[in-house]
């Protein structure tokens, strides 16, 4: 049932309603509404009173239908409540859109979080809370809960201009909340869909003994050594008379002129047929090295086998610590926002 328009105020920006878990389906989704919007929406669409500060388990309603079994946690200052609900796609876009209907402007999740409606005593307290939806893996969200505590202490202990610049120049953590581009790249039959599959850890790319197997980009995200990357499957880099091939290899020429790392994958049993792609943000990495292959031994070679997994380990190690994110101390300050690496490129602490 939809509600009456002419029963409600209009929409502003102290109503507002917004998702705080990131979208696609989980076991658990978050909206937060904000504004004097709040009281009036739970006392309509939710089955039980809302007693500040405390956490209700009930029915979120539209009319006589059930949307979801849903807990409420409203606050104090009668402001504010978010809504904790299953993490299918359709509930929360139902939740969302009642909300809508009731005179909330939905705030919608971008590159640059917007701080309306994000929880916080400090303008840091909520940078903190409005990046939580960008956190993709564990580690994030570790590194961004830890900020508040991280930058009192540092804050406390006064630090030298010298540590001002390191922090400055620490990156982690915004890598961690905007996931870079790591393109596989490589001649047919290198084994590049064999490696993209290891590294998303399940079938995402077609396989096989066949060259232009892969007949377009394949980008996914994936988590590695705690860092979410987009990962690009791209086609084998040929001469191809086949015009969707053609259309393929070209494209994939784009995707890698706009990687933030490129993954040349050499096949070790013929390494004198590379690639002839020249990019400062490359790392050459031989594969099937299983095999009887002919690569010279070196310190500074990454040797790995898609097939078996041999090197694995060593190639995720490498493409975490290109971005600064390999052996990670959750507790060292970092700055995530440009508001915040200005302020350090001044000496100043956010």
């Amino acid at each position: 049932m939809r509600v009456d328009a002419s029963m409600m105020p209009p929409a502003t920006e102290t109503n507002t309603v917004m998702m705080l878990t990131g979208s696609g389906a989980a076991a658990i989704a978050v909206i937060r509404l904000s504004g004097p919007l709040c009281g009036d929406f739970l006392r309509r669409h939710f089955a039980r009173p809302t007693p500040a500060g405390r956490c209700v388990h009930g029915e979120l309603r539209s009319g006589a239908s059930v949307i979801d079994d849903v807990v409420v946690v409203f606050d104090g200052d009668g402001f504010g409540a978010e809504i904790n609900l299953h993490g299918s796609p359709w509930i929360v876009s139902r939740a969302v859109e009642l909300a809508k209907e009731f005179g909330f402007a939905i705030v919608e999740q971008t590159d640059e979080p917007n701080l309306l409606g994000a929880l916080g005593d400090t303008l840091l307290a909520r940078e903190v809370a409005a990046w939580v939806p960008a956190a993709r893996s564990e580690l994030a969200v570790r590194m961004l809960g830890a900020q508040l505590n991280a930058w009192k202490q540092l804050q406390e202990n006064t630090p030298a201009p010298a540590r001002m610049k390191e922090l400055a120049g620490d990156a982690a953590l915004r890598r961690m909340l905007h996931p870079p581009r790591v393109a596989i790249v490589g001649r047919p039959n290198a084994g590049k869909s064999t490696l993209a599959n290891r590294l998303f850890q399940q079938e995402r790319s077609i396989t096989a003994e066949v060259a232009g197997t892969t007949r377009d980009w394949v980008g996914e995200y994936t988590i590695i050594d705690g860092l979410p990357i987009m990962l690009l499957d791209t086609p084998g880099i040929r001469a191809a008379a086949d015009p969707i091939e053609s259309a393929a290899i070209e494209g994939a020429r784009s995707e890698i002129a706009d990687a933030d790392l490129v993954l040349l994958l050499i096949d070790a049993t013929a390494p004198t047929e590379g690639v002839a792609i020249d990019s400062p943000r490359m790392i050459r990495v031989f594969n099937k090295c299983d095999l009887p292959n002919r690569v010279e031994g070196s310190a500074q070679v990454l040797r790995i086998s898609a097939k078996t997994g041999q090197g694995l380990d060593e190639l995720r190690d490498a493409i975490a610590g290109w971005f600064g994110c390999a052996d990670i101390d959750v507790s060292q300050p970092r700055w995530w926002t440009e508001r915040q690496r200005e302020l350090l490129e001044r000496g100043m602490l956010p």
